[in-house]
């Protein structure tokens, strides 16, 4: 798969679970147990920021050039 093609579906899908991670929060809100809510939403948490992670770096390098001329 051409490098192009495979960032491609790598936004495609980071994206998607950053969309599902937002849905989760509301629910994770109704948990009533306080230690499982906490855990609940720091995990929610560190994976939005890994997701987030992921979609930078793919930004940095669709935006690079790679070209040696000046």
């Amino acid at each position: 798969m051409p490098q192009p093609t495979a960032t491609a579906e790598l936004a495609r899908f980071a994206q998607g679970i950053a969309a599902q991670v937002t849905q989760m929060h509301p629910l994770a809100g109704a948990i009533t147990d306080p230690v499982t809510k906490s855990e609940v939403f720091k995990a929610l948490f560190e994976i939005t920021k890994q997701v987030e992670v992921v979609k930078k770096h793919l930004l940095k390098l669709e935006k690079r050039d790679d070209s040696t001329a000046l």
